[in-house]
């Protein structure tokens, strides 16, 4: 009973008087490292569930921005794709501006796998109206014929195959002879029947002369990159690179030009070439002799 009553006196002095404070803020001090201790085992639960989660919670995390920065890339790819696409197609429909005849889209949809054959497949055939012997053009120029025609497909021989011969000019100073596909294992042509003095050199543009009715005439087709005379031979070995994309390109365009009946099918082209062949034999020969004379 005297402690109770004590200490009632007790605390209405201090609340009265405040004569407890300084003790109370003494006590403070030696409490502190007490809450401190006491506290531990709950701060280090708090921190080894921090790290834990946080570890997990960032590996997650991790996760799901790397399926996100694949779906950005995939898409990336994908808008790259379409732009490139469109800038080919771009292309494809500014080059047919300058071309007197009409014209169909097409697509490659194919290679043939033979390793000495110069062959695509594209996705029209006789439905759309593709007939043998009609040219096939990309944005740059002329890329090959049409030798088969299927019902929904057709076959074409580029103009880089070794049994392809396309009749050609130089556009400069109309200098005529036959581009045939190289027969090494490269996408060049070579031109037959040039004589050492004709007036051919690097960097000369070659479209197709008409000669023959093989294809339609002013058709850009290659450009001269090497000039070898050897006054031992009779001719001179002209190398050419193809104007048109033979291997990157999937667009291209099929030409109808105004009189169909004048193209000359990939069969009948043996004698037609073979009279171009002798005239400009003919025409070499006579050139040779001027200048013998």
């Amino acid at each position: 009973l005297t402690f109770l009553l004590l200490s009632v006196c007790l605390m209405m002095a201090d609340n009265r008087f405040g004569y407890l404070d300084v003790m109370r803020y003494g006590l403070g001090y030696l409490t502190t490292p007490v809450y401190w201790v006491a506290d531990i085992p709950t701060r280090v639960s708090f921190w080894i569930d921090d790290v834990f989660v946080s570890r997990t919670d960032l590996l997650e995390q991790n996760q799901r921005l790397r399926e996100e920065v694949l779906v950005a890339q995939r898409e990336l790819q994908l808008l790259e794709s379409l732009a490139s696409e469109n800038s080919r197609l771009l292309e494809l429909s500014n080059a047919t501006g300058g071309l007197e005849a009409d014209v169909m889209p097409a697509e490659i949809i194919n290679v043939a796998p033979d390793p000495f054959s110069r062959r695509v497949l594209i996705n029209r055939g006789a439905n759309a109206g593709v007939f043998q012997g009609q040219p096939l053009l990309d944005a740059n120029g002329l890329m090959g014929q049409v030798v088969e025609v299927l019902p929904f497909t057709a076959w074409v021989m580029l103009i880089t195959d070794t049994n392809h011969v396309t009749p050609v000019e130089v556009n400069r100073n109309g200098e005529r002879a036959l581009a045939r596909g190289s027969r090494s294992n490269t996408a060049e042509l070579e031109l037959e029947f040039v004589t050492q003095t004709q007036d051919m050199k690097a960097g000369d543009r070659l479209v197709s002369s008409g000669m023959g009715q093989v294809y339609p005439k002013n058709y850009p087709v290659a450009e001269i990159i090497s000039v070898y005379t050897d006054p031992g031979l009779d001719f001179a070995t002209v190398r050419a690179r193809p104007l048109a994309q033979m291997a990157s390109t999937r667009h291209v365009m099929l030409v109808f030009p105004q009189d169909q009946q004048s193209i000359v099918p990939i069969e009948a082209e043996g004698e037609i070439r073979s009279s171009i062949e002798e005239s400009l034999m003919n025409q070499s020969t006579e050139i040779q002799s001027q200048q013998t004379n």
